[in-house]
């Protein structure tokens, strides 16, 4: 049986608590502002283990990226803005062919 020990800032030591090694690497989750709403799609799997790689990565490589949410944000976003370029869009280009 291990022995339980309080600190000064009344800490447990020994204590008997599991962490998340992904909330530990990504940091605590951030509450959705009252401007926001859920969105439901559905996507291709490899799709979706694509972009899930992706944003582990970019938080690995320590990216100021706060959640999977903030991220697809700045895609749509960065694919919206592209769009709107009309015939120099990328994604309208990549789109026709």
């Amino acid at each position: 049986m291990t022995s339980r020990k309080t600190t000064k800032n009344g800490l447990e030591l020994f204590e008997d608590v599991v962490l998340d090694p992904m909330a530990v690497a990504t940091g605590p989750e951030e509450t959705a502002s009252t401007d926001k709403r859920k969105a439901g799609f559905y996507l291709p799997v490899a799709l979706l283990e694509r972009f899930d790689r992706k944003f582990y990565e970019l938080k690995l490589s320590g990216a100021n990226v706060a959640n999977k949410s903030a991220f697809l944000e700045a895609v749509l976003r960065f694919a919206l803005e592209d769009m709107d370029r009309g015939s120099r869009s990328r994604l309208l280009q990549a789109m026709t062919k």
